[in-house]
């Protein structure tokens, strides 16, 4: 017998979840369908387990840079008992959400799932659903590599799953993953080399920032080589050869483990979207800007999976699944509002982001720009920190419209400049909060 349901949610990760939830606690009939454990990329593949392996990363640059300032000893990382530490947490996730899910109402189903018309969709075990809408939060996945040899390159969720960790380490790209996974494992005394294809790294951070963040990883033991286009990767013994070419060329270089950091692109492909009629955008679901499939009225797309404006981070994804879930539920045009919204890549320190890059506020032309070296500063001299940097960008009218930080902390003060943002608060305003001292926050007034 073929189920018929008000709500299919495909994927379940914190956009899945949070409009799944929302649905069904309207009284709509809700399932939600994944193939891999329930809880999604950051709780179980991303952003929570790789915070939970910095945090050893963390204690043991602490203690590095407290050396002879009253702090003795070696501090080292123990890779199987961090990996326990992170399991901890992720262990216990997929159960806790499907309990959460039930008890909100939602149907949970496991297996593969695939569109069979524009208003039905099979999952592998269950047989056909006809649904009256659904939501297609499937995330993201690593980007294909377009040279020989990628078989042997494992990616983001198998390093997080590493039992222990080699003693040679290549990244291949310059992103996110490759900079903060990088540093945990610098930190956990492997040698790590990033090569990057473009002649610059992280790109949408402020490249004075990315400047000092680069010779910080520098000083930490990572080798950084940009314009490097790898060829091929031949198996080399009990190891890995990666060739690539750089200035015309040719370069190799041997690692006991290569990890795909180049990027991803929304997983949407093994749903066979053109049986129900869905067309794609940049990989992705092409949504309206209320998030509405612009070629299958019943669907709707959130997070990684829409082709929409909004940034891959975890928070817009949760943002974005509600939004869809209201517009689903009430027939309206709400639209996603994306001001404001910070984005931080978690490398020791951290290098933090929210509003324009000075080169477009001053396209517009009335960008006063702050630059400041906060390393002499006391919340980075009690630690001994080298490297922190403020750039806050305001315009004519004392609102802010763009912070670039770089510090220990900075990661929980980029939050201040995304609500000022977010409320159109001024300089003065914020000059005017009263912050704890000594606090990262208390710092925020002298940025300007």
């Amino acid at each position: 017998m073929t189920d018929t349901l008000d709500l299919i949610v495909i994927g379940a990760g914190m956009a899945g979840i949070s409009a799944a939830k929302k649905c069904a606690r309207a009284g709509w009939s809700v399932a939600i369908v994944d193939e891999l454990p329930y809880g999604g990329t950051c709780a179980l593949r991303g952003c929570d387990p790789k915070k939970m392996l910095r945090a050893g990363a963390e204690a043991v640059e602490a203690a590095r840079l407290m050396s002879g300032k009253g702090v003795t000893g070696e501090a080292r990382i123990d890779w199987p008992a961090l990996m326990k530490h992170k399991e901890s947490f992720t262990d216990p996730v997929p159960e806790s959400v499907e309990g959460g899910l039930k008890e909100a109402g939602v149907r949970p189903l496991y297996g593969q799932a695939r569109f069979t018309a524009k208003d039905r969709i099979e999952i592998e075990g269950h047989g056909e659903i006809v649904f009256h809408h659904a939501l297609i939060a499937t995330g993201a996945k690593p980007r294909p590599l377009d040279f020989l040899g990628t078989e042997q390159v494992i990616d983001s969720t198998d390093f997080l799953n590493l039992e222990e960790l080699p003693r040679r380490i290549v990244f291949v790209g310059g992103g996110y993953i490759s900079f903060e996974f990088a540093h945990i494992a610098a930190r956990a005394g492997a040698e790590v080399t990033i090569l990057d294809r473009g002649a610059r790294q992280l790109k949408i951070f402020d490249p004075d920032l990315v400047d000092m963040l680069l010779e910080r990883s520098r000083a930490a033991g990572i080798e950084i080589v940009a314009e490097a286009m790898p060829e091929r990767i031949e198996a080399v013994a009990d190891a890995h050869r990666v060739v690539y070419t750089r200035d015309g060329e040719r370069h190799a270089i041997e690692a006991d483990l290569i990890v795909h950091g180049a990027g991803r692109v929304p997983a949407i492909d093994h749903l066979d979207p053109t049986a129900a009629g869905i067309e794609t955008e940049h990989g992705g679901v092409k949504v309206t800007p209320w998030l509405q499939s612009t070629s299958n009225l019943r669907i709707f797309a959130a997070g990684d999976a829409a082709a929409s404006p909004g940034k891959p981070l975890t928070p817009v994804a949760v943002f974005e699944g509600k939004i869809a879930a209201s517009n689903m539920l009430k027939g309206e045009r709400t639209e996603p509002d994306y001001t404001g919204v910070p984005g931080v890549v978690f490398t020791i320190p951290e290098l933090a982001r929210v509003g324009l890059m000075e080169e477009e506020a001053r396209e517009r032309g009335e960008a006063v720009v702050s630059f400041t070296d906060t390393s002499g500063w006391f919340s980075q001299k009690r630690r001994g920190e080298s490297h922190a940097a403020a750039k806050v960008i305001t315009g004519s009218d004392g609102k802010i419209l763009g912070a670039h930080l770089f510090g220990p902390d900075y990661a929980e003060l980029i939050n201040f400049f995304s609500l000022a943002i977010k409320l159109g608060l001024t300089v003065q305003q914020l000059k005017a909060m009263p912050a704890a001292y000594p606090t990262a926050a208390s710092d925020v007034g002298s940025m300007f």
